[in-house]
């Protein structure tokens, strides 16, 4: 038996503890932050403690005699748990510590695709100077994106036309975060405001070889129709051909080439990455352009493109930490998903939290979908929600249609103080983007 330890206890885990109960001869060993139900029901032992606490998990796998560690969140990734592991003879799926920083600084991020003078790289200033940013608002004319340099679970980030009225309140807000060091960082990233469609790819890279996975549609907004404030996600959807329908096989070719030509940067400057990379990027009238990198799988996206691998996911892990994939390909079904996340009312800005949660798994399965638990945590037996996102609902079926249609009946088995936006994966939703990218690029 291989042992193989996973890190984390969101969605996104528990999605790859049920793609590695499927692999062949693997015994689980999870470090999480609260008890997710999923994840302890797949592993032969479980942990609830600090993924942040090196030290802590790095005992408790030595005592396991694991082979191999999965991680899952940025969290531990940014404190160099890989590094920590790997010099203890452990093999790591996951980045380290100076790799990853192409998702932990964004100013490094946009400086390294400037330095290799990438044409995905938007326009940009990365700064600590509240003068240098408001003057490019100002030249920009306030159509501009502004983000905290560092880690902010993916709500930090402003667009004038969006969160942000104008240019006043841009500087406003990097005003804000330079102050307040708003994830971590004393400094600010302000982006041209790009105009197109959104696309996540996520690759599995060795150090070398970028292998990319079906192509997704993450929903930020916390409301129905793209409204409300930024979330961590509120579901997201896939198409059988693994393309999504304004999204052209030239668009993913430049994003998977624009991957390789930063894995090759950083093998140079800060040593193999080993592990997922996950490229957020735009296409738009000018092409393809890069929003953010994050050095693991995205969440949700990560339930979308694992309940359809047809590869054995340890066998991939264990490639991609020794520096092995070759030029495999991965193999996915042909079938489209269609994830919605149920959150606790309130979310993001004031959740209510722990709040019962009860699930009709076998409903959920009738109804020809999956569940993933994320931001919950089961006491005596019981789930209760915390105060990130509940859990998820992957509706997986021959076209986008029935998928969207197993997604939104599953979630009416998941009874509590939550809600979920109704429109992710519907024909209309998906249209008005076919449309919108249709009038850019004519």
């Amino acid at each position: 038996m291989v042992r193989i330890l996973l890190v984390g206890s969101g969605g996104r885990e528990h999605s790859i503890a049920d793609v590695l109960a499927r692999s062949e001869g693997v015994e689980l060993y999870s470090y999480m932050s609260s008890l997710n139900p999923g994840i302890s029901n797949l592993s032969k032992e479980y942990v609830v403690g600090n993924v942040k606490e090196l030290g802590a998990i790095e005992k408790w796998a030595l005592s396991k005699k694991v082979e191999l560690a999965v991680i899952g969140p940025e969290a531990p990734l940014e404190k160099g748990l890989a590094d920590a592991l790997t010099a203890k003879q452990v093999k790591v799926c996951g980045p380290t510590r100076n790799a990853s920083r192409i998702e932990w600084d964004k100013a490094y991020a946009r400086k390294l695709m400037q330095e290799l003078n990438m044409r995905e790289c938007a326009r940009f200033v990365a700064t600590n100077n509240l003068k240098e940013a408001a003057e490019f608002i100002d030249s920009l004319n306030g159509a501009v994106a502004v983000k905290p340099a560092g880690l902010t679970g993916g709500k930090g980030v402003k667009v004038v036309g969006s969160q942000l009225k104008d240019g006043e309140e841009a500087k406003a807000y990097a005003k804000e975060v330079l102050e307040s060091s708003i994830g971590g960082l004393a400094e600010v990233v302000v982006e041209e405001r790009l105009e197109g469609e959104e696309f996540t790819l996520q690759a599995f890279v060795d150090g070398t070889n970028v292998i990319g996975m079906p192509l997704v549609q993450d929903h930020k907004r916390a409301y129905e129709g793209d409204m409300g404030p930024n979330t961590g996600g509120m579901g997201s959807y896939s198409y059988p051909d693994h393309l999504l329908p304004f999204i052209q096989e030239a668009d993913k070719e430049d994003a998977l080439e624009a991957m390789r030509k930063v894995v090759r940067a950083l093998a140079s400057k800060e040593g193999a990455y080993n592990g997922i990379l996950y490229g957020q990027f735009m296409a738009g009238k000018e092409g393809v352009k890069l929003i953010e990198f994050n050095a693991r799988f995205g969440d949700p996206e990560a339930m979308n493109v694992l309940p359809l691998l047809k590869s054995d996911f340890a066998e991939l892990a264990f490639g991609i930490a020794e520096g092995a994939l070759g030029e495999k390909k991965a193999k996915f079904s042909s079938k489209a998903t269609v994830c919605k996340y149920l959150v606790p009312e309130g979310y993001p800005s004031k959740p209510i939290k722990n709040q019962p949660v009860e699930v009709d798994v076998g409903a959920i399965k009738n109804a020809g979908a999956r569940i993933f638990y994320a931001s919950i945590d089961e006491r005596d037996g019981k789930l209760y929600s915390l105060s990130s996102r509940t859990a998820a609902v992957v509706g997986i079926a021959s076209e986008i249609s029935e998928a969207e249609q197993a997604a939104e009946n599953a979630c009416s088995f998941v009874k509590g103080k939550l809600f979920h936006r109704r429109d992710i994966g519907t024909a209309s939703l998906i249209e008005r983007r076919i449309k919108h990218m249709k009038e850019l690029r004519g």
